[in-house]
């Protein structure tokens, strides 16, 4: 609790000095520049009386203070050192971030050592190179150059060659299926086309049938009044649709036709 506070207290003397170094400059050259007034004081030494002993004073007081503050970066580097070896707790995110790191290159075939030491080694030594974990203790590239070579099997399984052979393979079949879907789109589109293409066919039967019926009942009503008939011909064979017509005796032209009167 007490080494909390401590710490407090000196960052925040070091924040304080800077501002009331800040403060004191800037009084001071708007005084010499005429805008604000000098500090008054009345010195005496002894029997001697000091004149303008405020300016003496101001002056001194700002030249102290922006003399201190070239201190700032040194206490500064100091303090985050202590925090830093001092307050040391290996923080999950950071041996995650490590291992993400270590794991990815894992899989990218970087590492080619064997065993298991040499492997670890490997690993922490690209962690110690790597320009994104180089604020990161050692004891944390440790541990994640060790979770990583635990891990070794994982990377060679999900490599990035055999991850990518996978995602081409997958991309190839979604591309099949696609086409397979599309070809049977135009399937069906063909046999809807053919079946009102074979429904007008049969509308088109349909009325030459009525037609040819209504021709076939004209004929023959029309027939005996010109002395024809039918004669059926009997066969056994099913295409036979010879229908023989047989002369008949003319009718008088008088009783087929009254003589005008």
């Amino acid at each position: 609790m007490l080494l909390s506070v401590s710490r407090f207290l000196h960052s925040a003397s070091l924040y304080l000095l800077g501002l009331a170094a800040l403060a004191a400059l800037t009084a001071t050259l708007l005084a010499a520049a005429g805008v604000l007034p000098w500090l008054t004081l009345m010195g005496q030494y002894g029997a001697t009386i000091v004149p303008q002993a405020g300016i003496w004073v101001q002056v001194g007081v700002t030249t102290l203070l922006c003399l201190l503050t070239f201190f700032i970066p040194t206490n500064a580097r100091i303090l985050a050192l202590e925090n830093s070896h001092r307050n040391f707790q290996v923080s999950m995110e950071d041996v995650a971030k490590a291992y993400y790191i270590c794991h990815t290159a894992d899989r990218r075939g970087v590492f080619t050592m064997s065993s298991e030491f040499d492997a670890i080694r490997e690993r922490l030594a690209y962690l110690r190179d790597h320009p994104d974990l180089g604020q990161l203790e050692a004891g944390v590239l440790t541990l994640a150059a060790q979770m990583s070579e635990q891990a070794r099997h994982l990377a060679e399984v999900y490599s990035d060659d055999k991850l990518a052979r996978a995602k081409d393979f997958l991309a190839q079949r979604q591309k099949e299926a696609e086409d397979q879907q599309a070809r049977i789109i135009d399937a069906l589109h063909i046999c809807r086309q053919i079946k009102r293409w074979a429904d007008q066919v049969e509308i088109e039967e349909a009325i030459v049938a009525s037609q040819l019926q209504q021709l076939d009942e004209q004929l023959q009503g029309a027939l005996p009044l010109l002395g024809y008939g039918f004669e059926n011909v009997e066969d056994d064979s099913p295409t036979n649709n010879v229908v023989s017509l047989t002369a008949q005796k003319p009718i008088p032209h008088s009783v087929a036709q009254p003589a005008a009167e």
